[in-house]
């Protein structure tokens, strides 16, 4: 699907370029926007490098444990379905711990591995559990104390003050994440409700 957008996009831009007269204003965007690509990766290396060795020295220090223990409570509150002693539980409390930190690269292959030891739980491999969804919902609207990336964007941009976005982006991911627990509990409790019996109406249970 994604593709697809992308294509129409793609075709989109060439069919207005052609209809304006100047076709080599594509061309042009295109380059500029490789060349701006690239600068921004190699903006975000020198960042990413330096978050993850913290991240390391926090784990190594057991900063990563600590905050797993906080989180433990919480997690098992958001997925009753996964046993405690599971090890998606492990995988899940790294990721959500890593994106805390802003950390969505090395939040990613945890959040991956989540995923399949969750899939193994999954009575229905054709159709995604409801600990999948809670864990991707999450995933995609962390609470992030540090957004990382997004500094090292403003950096590679020359902000004259790449950090103001913390409290700002906190706000927002802790708004997010609330949102994101509360469908999740109002979807799970639809799918309960779904799976009961039917009850049989008084008037009917008195009939023969």
């Amino acid at each position: 699907m994604v593709n697809k957008i992308w294509l129409a996009l793609i075709l989109i831009g060439f069919i207005f370029a052609a209809l304006k007269g100047d076709i080599n204003i594509v061309t042009q965007a295109a380059f500029e926007g490789a060349a701006t690509g690239v600068t921004v990766c190699f903006g975000l290396i020198s960042v990413l490098v330096f978050w993850l060795g913290i991240m390391r020295l926090a784990e190594d220090a057991g900063l990563v444990k600590k905050i797993s223990k906080l989180l433990g409570p919480v997690v098992s509150f958001l997925f009753p379905d996964v046993p405690k002693n599971h090890p998606a539980m492990g995988y899940i409390l790294s990721n959500m711990s890593a994106n805390l930190l802003g950390l969505g690269n090395a939040a990613t292959p945890m959040g991956i591995r989540a995923m399949q030891q969750l899939q193994e739980l999954n009575p229905d491999k054709e159709i995604a559990s409801p600990a999948m969804c809670t864990l991707l919902a999450l995933n995609t609207a962390s609470i992030t104390l540090i957004p990382t990336t997004l500094i090292a964007i403003r950096l590679n941009f020359n902000s004259a003050n790449p950090a103001e976005i913390v409290g700002s982006t906190l706000l927002a991911t802790a708004v997010a994440t609330a949102a994101a627990i509360v469908a999740d509990r109002w979807y799970r409790r639809r799918s309960i409700r779904r799976k009961l019996p039917p009850t049989i109406p008084p008037t009917l249970s008195l009939k023969r």
